[in-house]
């Protein structure tokens, strides 16, 4: 099939016919897209059914990766190049007067996912089936997503997420495989046989009703399969009010991360996070006994990952099911669990670190909680004998203490394998934050470094420096990305390097028309294009990037001397709903563009750009623009980030703390090819532990910090009063707690150094092809082959 374009357009126009009730000319754009999804989708059918019957019959481990998130992006020319028939469509299509960019401006980001979380959720499943592994992914059908952002008077403004209007065409209903799911109620248990029965009466009931998305390998014939669960009433429900009952049922797919500052947020995310593993192990468990009988051996052939605290109900559930329905006794059943269940950490943010009230817990999930408490006693009881008389000790490493239940503790305890996701947050976590844990399980902790999939990071969003690599090198770094190390044997060769500097310039061009067809604003193609793209927090410092635009503006106005390369700053991010600090830096973000964008004297060498509504289809052409690339958070405190891996594949220095895979990337490029600054994470620490940091100390001695600090509040933005009050007393009244005033000298230093090394393109060319080169190792390729032999065991 498609092994033409003439075969493709014959298929097509029928397919179109019979699907959409029209004749071709009759047809719109989004008849256009939904045909040619269900024409892909049909096409890879046969492999998704041969994949899994191919599991089935050889028996093989598969692993399931139960995420909250997975940040999937528009999927058209992702599963057109992994089937390798994306020239053939194209041609196909442009035969037919239709432009394939135009199709895949029709399809929407999926809207399951926020950040890195479920952007290394979406590699991974990419990964997985392009290296020939089985393993799939679970998760929520959210219908809203997170939200869609935009920016009004230089406010975030959060408006649903309609990614569903129009449906989605890569997704198969499977009402027929529909789980039930109990909340509330209360536990009976009674006696049978001289074992007790535990039976969850008078619960109130939601229905799972799943979602199948195949998830096609690069070139391979590996489908895997992401399941995703939508919450619907069940078709009698007992509730007597059963609009308040629909209501509550069909909030808990709605959103993801619905604000849990109020108690009927937490509900709402527990139940969310409920939903998603017992109806993810209830699939996995139907699909297991079609083939075994021996629950005792389901650690043989079934991996669970846990990628971060959200799943952690898989432990208690699982032992759930081995007891009250397998009829295991609790040792049998805890060594089943235990084997079965890895777990992932994301974060040393202590706040990240779920924890839940016993009292919102208990009465929720009555018979989870029971579990749980028995999980937590049986622990605290091993801690005693090894710990005699240390009642603060095992207080501290205790799953449930002062009214809650610490979801991070239940991770480590009922899994097997606890890793960090990069060498520097593996160490934090080993000696820092879970080092009681560390002691007691040394075994369990490891590390595997964060990578991305370089076939939608470079080979999809940045194809003309995908064919000049494979005009040199071969097709073989597809493969095997680590290859493209071979790329330095050209660090010399100044042809190579005048056709990588017009690349970036092109996908400059690229970018600069997006923004300015979607703000009017112009930028120069010629100035450096400094980026920082990710999730709002206060320790990812976008702050102490603006505050740096406003020193320079400042410097600018005020010292006719000065001169400085043109910068364009670009910003993109979300911030929670409930995140005030967060949505303050948004307004400050956009307030200093009004400012430094229509100002004359400034205007031929700074921009400052927001992005609205930062989300995968916009990175993908953020990321091949960048010169610059932005991971200036506060040493410590990010686990890994891949953006900055993503950055650096695509040719963008990296102006950085030694934060989180920050370290690997500078030891992979060396000083050379990096631009570090600030606090390391030892001297963070150190400040934490013993204090001694004053940031009024820095206000009052640093004239530059003062005038930036001061112009928060004396009227230096007409018409914003107090509005960033917030911002200047989380500095000065609370201590800085993110040490952006003690790293401003520092940061404000390195970036005039990498201004200048900007200066003298040749070298900078050099840099940039580095970075390239090395970025192989980041592929989340390698990544997923030290899952699979380090910590699965699938094949």
């Amino acid at each position: 099939m498609f092994s033409n374009t003439e075969e493709f357009k014959e298929a097509f126009l029928k397919k179109l016919e019979m699907t959409c009730g029209k004749s071709f000319a009759d047809s719109t754009e989004k008849d256009h897209y939904y045909t040619l999804g269900l024409l892909i989708r049909e096409y890879v059918s046969t492999e998704w059914i041969n994949t899994n019957e191919r599991y089935r019959i050889d028996q093989v481990k598969q692993v399931y990766y139960l995420s909250i998130e997975f940040l999937l992006g528009r999927l058209l020319r992702n599963n057109l190049l992994n089937l390798g028939i994306e020239q053939v469509v194209s041609a196909g299509l442009q035969d037919l007067g239709i432009e394939l960019s135009s199709l895949e401006e029709v399809e929407s980001d999926a809207g399951l996912g926020n950040g890195g979380l479920g952007r290394l959720a979406a590699c991974f499943l990419d990964s997985l089936a392009s290296l020939n592994l089985p393993g799939h992914g679970c998760g929520i059908r959210y219908k809203h997503g997170l939200f869609e952002q935009k920016v009004v008077d230089g406010y975030q403004v959060e408006l649903p997420d309609q990614w569903l209007r129009n449906g989605h065409v890569w997704e198969v209903r499977k009402a027929d495989l529909s789980v039930e799911i109990p909340f509330w109620g209360e536990v009976d248990i009674r006696e049978e046989n001289g074992r007790q029965v535990f039976q969850h009466i008078h619960a109130e009931r939601v229905t799972a009703v799943p979602y199948d998305m195949p998830v096609v390998g690069y070139h391979t014939e590996t489908i895997n399969t992401l399941r995703l669960w939508s919450a619907e009433p069940v078709r009698y429900p007992t509730n007597q009010d059963v609009l308040k009952y629909k209501k509550e049922t069909e909030a808990i797919s709605e959103f993801l991360y619905p604000d849990d500052t109020q108690d009927e947020g937490k509900i709402l995310r527990l139940k969310q996070q409920y939903f998603l593993v017992r109806a993810s192990l209830q699939s996995i468990i139907r699909s297991f006994k079609r083939q075994h009988k021996d629950m005792k051996e389901f650690h043989q052939y079934i991996s669970i990952h846990i990628n971060d605290t959200h799943p952690v109900l898989a432990i208690p559930e699982l032992m759930r099911i081995l007891i009250d329905e397998e009829k295991l006794g609790w040792d049998d059943a805890w060594e089943v669990t235990t084997q079965t269940i890895s777990y992932t950490n994301h974060t040393t943010l202590s706040e990240a670190l779920e924890k839940w009230p016993v009292r919102i817990f208990q009465p929720l999930l009555p018979r989870m909680y029971m579990i749980v408490n028995e999980i937590n006693e049986r622990f605290c009881a091993k801690l005693w004998e090894k710990y005699p008389g240390k009642w603060q000790h095992i207080e501290n490493m205790a799953i449930i203490a002062h009214d809650q239940v610490k979801m991070a503790h239940l991770a480590i305890i009922g899994s097997h394998s606890v890793n960090g996701v990069a060498a520097l947050h593996t160490e934090i976590l080993k000696y820092r934050e879970m080092h009681s844990f560390y002691q007691f399980f040394p075994k369990k902790f490891n590390n595997k470094t964060n990578g991305i999939t370089h076939r939608s990071w470079l080979l999809k969003s940045n194809q003309s420096l995908a064919d000049l690599i494979t005009e040199k090198l071969g097709a073989e770094w597809i493969r095997d990305p680590e290859q493209m190390a071979l790329l330095l044997k050209y660090e010399n060769d100044t042809d190579l390097l005048t056709r990588l500097a017009d690349i970036k310039h092109a996908n400059k061009e690229n970018l600069a028309h997006r923004i300015f067809t979607q703000t009017g604003i112009k930028i120069d193609t010629h100035s450096i294009f400094d980026i920082q793209v990710k999730r709002l927090h206060a320790y990812k410092r976008q702050l102490l990037n603006i505050f740096h635009v406003m020193y320079l503006y400042n410097r600018i106005k005020e010292d006719e001397s000065f001169k400085m390369h043109p910068r364009t700053f670009i910003f993109g991010a979300k911030a929670s709903p409930g995140y005030y600090f967060a949505k303050k830096v948004i307004k400050l973000i956009n307030t200093v563009a009004k400012k430094v964008n229509h100002d004359p004297k400034t205007n031929e060498y700074l921009k400052v750009i927001f992005l609205e509504n930062y989300r995968v289809s916009l990175a993908e052409d953020v990321f091949p623009a960048a010169d610059i690339s932005e991971q200036i958070s506060t040493a410590s405190k990010e686990a890994s980030g891949t953006g900055n891996m993503k950055f650096m594949m695509n040719g963008a220095i990296t102006v950085g703390t030694m934060d989180g895979a920050n370290v690997e990337i500078h030891e992979r490029v060396g000083d050379e090819n990096i631009f570090i600054f600030g606090l390391r994470s030892d001297e963070v620490n150190h400040y934490y532990a013993h204090g001694g940091y004053q940031a009024t100390e820095y206000y009052h001695h640093d004239h530059r910090i003062r005038q930036v600090m001061d112009q928060l509040r004396n009227g230096f933005f007409p018409d914003v009063f107090d509005e960033f009050e917030p911002i200047y007393d989380s500095l000065i009244m609370e201590n800085d707690q993110y040490f952006v005033l003690r790293d401003f000298s520092s940061y404000v230093h390195i970036q005039e150094k990498a201004g200048y090394a900007y200066e003298k393109q040749e070298k900078w060319r050099k840099m940039s092809l580095n970075n390239i080169a090395k970025s192989g190792f980041f592929s989340s390729d390698r990544t997923i082959n030290e899952y699979a032999q380090g910590i699965w065991g699938i094949k």
